[in-house]
């Protein structure tokens, strides 16, 4: 187990909102800081749906991962965009079902690297591990993630809510792409991102109000279904296909949520 930085650890700047902390003011933790919870409290006045989708979003990272556990085969994963940890993150969930998964984290929030000893409890037969980089240097990221995931066998690449950081002009779909191409055949691509298209007007008012409080390189650019469904291109989509959040392989004792949820999901096989 090892944490990894890019160099030195970058100061945490508490003026302006930063991603994970308001994710981790919208689950109700504590990780976060006065501009990250006004920013998470306008957002979800604008779209009292942010917090439900938020929590379904969590539901839906335990059920691709068992699913791919379970399912597939998967026994090693690299997970973008980590966040602050909390309950059932992925190697938790992954090593519940078979101790002997491993797990690479890749986060570039300060904060998220203060909490990475939390993520790095593996169990005996598994590992995990936590990298500092951001979601465009593919290539640091798969250089890194080799040493602790054979990248010949398959892999589940896990980009859950993270993809909205990546504005068109930075191409996240090349991005996306990159990764999938240096992950073996029988690799997963498990992704869910803000629509644009659910709840249109309430959506586009919280991303405004976030992003006008958020750190620039940290803006959020919601996508609609065909936009997301992109992401996809060159995988084979598992049934229900590109979903709501609930809609994905729903557990049967979960409720159903009333209304509409504002984020799109879905699982693709490399073949």
């Amino acid at each position: 187990m090892s944490e990894r930085s890019t160099g030195g650890i970058a100061p945490i700047n508490s003026s302006v909102a930063h991603p994970a902390r308001v994710y981790n003011a919208w689950l109700g933790g504590k990780d976060n800081y006065p501009a990250d919870q006004e920013a998470a409290e306008l957002a979800a006045a604008a779209n009292p749906e942010i917090i439900p989708a938020v929590r379904a979003n969590r539901a839906f990272l335990g059920r691709a991962v068992r699913k791919l556990v379970v399912g597939s085969g998967i026994r090693q994963f690299l997970d973008i965009g980590t966040g602050i940890p909390t309950a059932d993150n992925t190697h938790e969930v992954a090593q519940r079902v078979d101790p002997g998964a491993r797990v690479v984290y890749v986060d570039n929030d300060p904060i998220v690297l203060a909490h990475a000893r939390a993520l790095l409890v593996s169990t005996p037969d598994g590992a995990t591990d936590y990298l500092d980089a951001d979601l465009r240097d593919v290539d640091r990221i798969v250089t890194a993630a080799r040493e602790t995931l054979d990248l010949s066998q398959p892999v589940g690449l896990m980009l859950v809510a993270i993809l909205q950081y990546i504005p068109d002009a930075d191409d996240p779909y090349a991005i996306t792409r990159g990764l999938l191409d240096a992950l073996a055949p029988g690799s997963h691509l498990v992704l869910s991102h803000p629509a644009s298209d659910i709840g249109a007007d309430e959506v586009a008012e919280s991303m405004r109000v976030y992003n006008e409080r958020a750190a620039e390189h940290a803006a959020a650019t919601p996508r609609s279904h065909s936009g997301v469904t992109r992401f996809f291109d060159g995988t084979i989509l598992l049934d229900p296909g590109v979903v709501q959040l609930p809609q994905w392989r729903p557990d049967p004792e979960e409720a159903a949520p009333v209304g509409a949820l504002p984020m799109w999901c879905g699982v693709g096989r490399k073949p």
